[in-house]
């Protein structure tokens, strides 16, 4: 239970997730080279940002202008509000927006390019590019910050960068519906993370610190979720060990179908048809970027890609 984020936690069950869900997990690697690819690291490194979360930092806040460290938080939603402020707004009077979105563009151009090979400009990357396109010019950004900040951009020429640009809003406004889905729930940033380590059995630790919380922080929040009900009382057990009640576990299974229903825009412009040939277009090409390494196997996402056997 993350920002946007939470996946299902076997691909066995791809038949019973929510078709919103399929098709972010069957697009989503194509994005995620923004961040693990080594290109963007470099893309960071090359406009003078030193070390990985400033060039993220940099690179995904980018699309709304030099904004304030309390936006950032507010948006990004699970990063600890002192761990952003190492980088924002510093990163503004490093490099401009304008020089992070060029360079995250022509950093995924590279990454893509080199992890898919001859399939970059095939014929299925610009159907898939096509179909993805139109479901993300039809899905409405009105309270989705990030996602209307992405769509505000203008549009690449090179078909697999429009696929990127695509998913790149539509994450983001997967993203921003769960956020809002959180918030209604009641749940708050490092709580969300907890809950979330706990549902997908990812070391607290690990998680803990890509998000910049401090040990009392998310012991504090374990306590808030276990006075609710939510998680099991600490034993002993380290901040590793979260274990969710069954009203923790009902409740993530709500925030997450909140936010699958508030996702399901893109599915629908499409129609069925469509809407599964994109995720079959999209499965030749996760394997090329999953062979690539530009898709981390745990990854605070919780993500497992969908990787389909070709185009249907």
């Amino acid at each position: 239970m993350t920002t946007g984020t939470t996946a299902a936690t076997s691909t066995d069950a791809a038949d019973e997730e929510h078709r919103a869900r399929r098709l972010w997990r069957a697009l989503e690697p194509l994005h995620a080279v923004t961040y693990f690819a080594p290109e963007a690291r470099s893309a960071g490194e090359s406009l003078g940002l030193r070390g990985f979360w400033r060039g993220y930092f940099g690179q995904r806040a980018a699309p709304l202008g030099p904004v304030p460290a309390e936006v950032v938080t507010a948006l990004f939603y699970n990063f600890a509000p002192g761990f952003v402020a190492r980088s924002v707004p510093e990163v503004w009077s490093v490099a401009t927006p304008a020089q992070l979105l060029d360079a995250r563009l022509a950093a995924v151009d590279a990454a893509l390019g080199r992890a898919l090979g001859e399939l970059a400009g095939s014929a299925e990357v610009a159907e898939a590019a096509e179909l993805a396109r139109t479901a993300a010019t039809s899905v409405s950004t009105a309270g989705r910050a990030l996602a209307a900040a992405n769509a505000a951009l203008p549009w690449p020429d090179a078909p697999h960068l429009v696929l990127w640009q695509a998913q790149t809003i539509l994450r983001e406004q997967r993203g921003d519906g769960h956020v809002a889905a959180l918030v209604s729930a009641g749940i708050d940033p490092v709580e969300a993370l907890v809950v979330f380590a706990g549902a997908q059995g990812l070391p607290g630790d690990w998680l803990r610190e890509r998000r910049g919380w401090t040990v009392e922080e998310w012991e504090a929040a374990r306590a808030r979720l276990t006075d609710r009900g939510l998680v099991e009382p600490n034993a002993g057990e380290t901040v590793t060990d979260t274990v969710l009640t069954d009203a923790g576990r009902e409740l993530c299974a709500e925030v997450e179908a909140r936010t699958d229903a508030l996702a399901d825009q893109a599915w629908r412009a499409l129609g069925d048809a469509r809407a599964e040939r994109l995720v079959g277009l999209a499965g030749p090409l996760v394997e090329r970027v999953l062979a690539a390494g530009d898709f981390l196997p745990q990854n605070p996402m919780g993500m497992r890609p969908l990787v389909a056997a070709g185009p249907g």
